[in-house]
This record gives C-alpha cells, structure tokens and sequence, in this order.
C-alpha cells in the first residue's frame, strides 16, 4: 500500500479521495489554487500545497506543479479524481516517469478510449455493440454522404476527442450534413484543438445507460451493473439512477458480462465506464471514461463497494476484492447533482453560502466539500454537492429523495434545488419513462416557470 497519496484535484472529489485514503490508513497531500485556500480539503488533509493561482492551466493542470508537489511532501501516488488531468495520458506516462503511480488506468487504455474514433474501433474488437455509423474520421462532404446514404438519417457528427456535447450537430435530412459537419468542425477545433470528427446514426429516444467496471490489469475484471443518466441538459447529466427502470435482469447481466469480458481480454486497470445508448432492446456504445465518474455514488450504495478505496488498492497492485459473483445488488439508489446555478436558465451563481444545511436519515448520503461561509469561486464547476438517496424500492427511494430534497437548504446563491423538488414529483419521473432528451423538452415548454 501506497505511504502518501497526492490528490490532484479540488471540490467534492477530493474530498471524497482523501475520506477514501484515511480509511485505508494512507497519508494525503491535498493541492490548491489561491481560490482554494479555504476549501475543505485543504483543512482536512495531512499536507498541503499551493499550486498556482486560480486559472485551471496555472494549477490544477500544471504538471510540473503537481510534480514538485510531490516531491516536496514526498507523496509516492496520485490520484487525479474526475475532470482536469484524470484522462491524459501523457500525464499518466509522466506520473510514472518520476516513479509517482498514478491511480487509474494504464496511459496506452486512456490514449486509446480518449479517441472517440479509436475507441469504437477498439470495442467492436472487443465484441462491445456500437452505434452504426462511419468507420474512422469524415474527411469531406461527399465521404459524409456516402455515409449517410447507408446507414440512413437522421444522423450525428460527434468530435472524435470531444466530450461534454461540443461539437456535436445533428443533420435530419441529407441537405443539413454540410452545415452540421463544417460547424462541429468549428467546435471540435475550438474545444478540442482537433477538428476530426466522424458520424453515427442518430437515435429518437434513446436512454444512456452506462457500466461500472474494475480491471485488476492482469486478465481479471468484473462489472457492478449499471447506472441510467438518461435525465441530461446539453449532453451533461442532471440525474443518475440504478438499478436502471428500463432493464431487465437478463439484459443487466447480459450487457455487463459483456463489457466485463471486454475488460478482461484488454487487461484494463481500475475504475471504468463503458457507456451506451439504449434503444428498443438494444445496446449501442459511445465511449468509455477511464476514470472515476460523478454519479459513483449509486453504484456504492446498491453494491456497498467503494469504488475509490478499490481503485487504491488496485493501483497498490492487490488483487480485485471481488469476485463477480460477490456483486449483489440491494435496493434501488438515486443522485442529483446539485449546482450553484439558478434552476430555470442555469446561469452560473458562484458567491457565499450563508446558509448550509443537508438532509440526514436512513439511506441519505451527501457528497459535497462546501460549508456556511463558504465562497463558491467562479473558476471551476458549479457543483455544490451531490445528495444520493437509496431505499429498498425505486418508490421509496423516490418518497426518500422527495423528503430529503425539501431538508436541503443553501442560502446566498441560487441552486438547482427547486429544479429537482420539481422533476421528483413529475409523473414520467415517478414512472421512469424518460430519455436523454426529456428533460431539454420539459425545460423548452417551461415546466420551471
């Protein structure tokens, strides 16, 4: 086991590292920017370093930074969380370089799966269905056609290093594929600093559906059923639930044997997600995230794993503490991701908190690394935390959520609160017939007004 861990990120999932570390006895290194000197972590952690000023390039994804803070306090891992530098490979090469083990997957497995195009290439090899759609990168617009004209319309141009829905453009009909590829282009080069792109056939009303797995890197993996995050606003997730209301258990155990096999013959180490669309039946990849992932809760709460503690002893080098077989689901989990933005036009709302208080009782976990007179800055994600509820039904797990949602309070900066005290109580909702796109529909009618 690891004698000090570095934590290379900020917010709720440092913290949520450092709880992780300190149960398995392992010492912490928590990094700042100056915008952070106050935040959690920082308090909590055995060590702690400043790492630059606010601005993300000038601290938390300054490499050499994080280096020298390594080896000033002499931490011997790092854990990078979710976002900034968790999926870069060459930092993950670097890490290794300096004889620092970086906790998560190996730099070729983030490479290959941080390549949208690559990544499909590497799952259909792998026997993982995938969306039909084109081969590689569209290089111009008669390619794009000929494309189009097998596989049909509507379809999607996606950047092939994109995430986060930027340059992403759909074309209904065969005279919209030229505008949609020239300004996903556009996107993807001013994201992305790459402007390939490639196509997939557009589904109507899909749900995402996504695989929590654990690779020992050696040939052993198991999968921890699935997650539903098909509640999304622009491509980004609002809320997460599992087990899914779509599935059945032979689809659950069919699609996770599959993913887990796929892990298997890739020898990939640590957490991952393989992520699907779900349409009539069937299951159709669209890329792997080769770190830990914001909705891990749900996860943990019907499994009673810990997926951070795993990934540790993963990296340590000890063997899964699981075997498939171990993996029994218990009761139904629900997360909402709760935003320092305000809940009808999500326009960003950083400031102090005055007021703080979080929801308790049975089956209620809070994630979340603000406090009263805490100071939300405007550099980074609005998370304010994440409140995930689990009972032994859906239903209750709903009743739970609803209960919980009208406990939570913070006061001084608008929040998505009423947004989820709101869809908590919607029939699609209760029913769990929604899919990725339902909730910009029931946004655009004004269902928050």
């Amino acid at each position: 086991m690891f004698d000090k861990i570095l934590i290379a990120n900020r917010g709720e999932i440092a913290l949520r590292i450092l709880r992780a570390a300190k149960e398995l006895g392992v010492q912490t290194v928590a990094v700042y920017s100056t915008a952070d000197r106050d935040a959690m972590h920082v308090k909590l952690a055995d060590e702690s370093v400043c790492i630059g000023p606010p601005a993300a390039r000038d601290s938390y994804l300054n490499i050499p930074a994080l280096l020298a803070a390594c080896e000033i306090t002499g931490a011997d891992a790092i854990h990078p969380g979710y976002g900034f530098l968790s999926e870069n490979a060459r930092f993950a090469e670097i890490c290794e370089d300096h004889g620092i083990t970086f906790i998560g997957p190996k730099a070729e497995h983030i490479r290959t799966m941080g390549d949208k195009i690559e990544a499909k290439r590497t799952a259909r090899a792998l026997g993982i269905p995938c969306v039909p759609g084109s081969d590689g990168g569209i290089t111009d617009d008669e390619e794009a056609m000929r494309v189009g004209d097998e596989i049909g319309f509507p379809l999607i141009v996606k950047a092939a290093a994109g995430g986060g829905g930027r340059g992403m453009k759909v074309a209904r009909t065969r005279e919209d594929l030229s505008d949609a590829l020239s300004t996903a282009r556009m996107e993807a080069k001013a994201a992305f600093g790459d402007d390939a792109v490639y196509l997939e056939k557009y589904l109507e009303k899909p749900r995402h559906i996504e695989i929590q797995v654990l690779g020992d890197g050696r040939g052993d993996a198991v999968h921890l059923a699935e997650r539903d995050c098909s509640l999304q606003r622009r491509h980004q997730k609002v809320l997460e639930e599992s087990p899914s209301p779509a599935l059945n258990e032979e689809q659950r155990d069919r699609i996770g044997m599959i993913v887990a096999n796929a892990m298997k013959k890739l020898q990939y180490r640590g957490a991952g997600t393989i992520e699907f669309l779900y349409e009539n039946g069937e299951f159709y990849f669209i890329e792997m995230n080769t770190r830990i992932q914001v909705e891990h809760p749900v996860t943990e709460m019907i499994t009673g794993f810990d997926l951070v503690i795993e990934q540790i002893r993963i990296a340590s080098g000890s063997p899964l503490s699981m075997t498939q077989d171990d993996v029994r689901l218990s009761g139904h989990a629900i997360e909402c991701r709760i935003n320092a933005e305000h809940p009808a036009t999500f326009r960003p709302s950083p400031g102090k908190i005055a007021y703080f208080h979080t929801p308790g009782g049975l089956g209620v976990r809070v994630d979340s690394a603000v406090y009263q007179g805490y100071m939300i800055p405007p550099n980074y994600d609005s998370l304010v935390g994440k409140l995930i509820v689990h009972g032994r039904t859906r239903n209750e797990a709903l009743m739970r959520l609803r209960r919980a949602l009208d406990e939570f309070i913070v006061d001084g900066i608008d929040t998505t609160l009423p947004l989820f005290r709101t869809l908590v109580r919607n029939q699609d909702i209760q029913n769990g017939d929604y899919d990725i796109h339902w909730l910009e529909k029931f946004l655009a009618k004004g269902g928050m007004e």
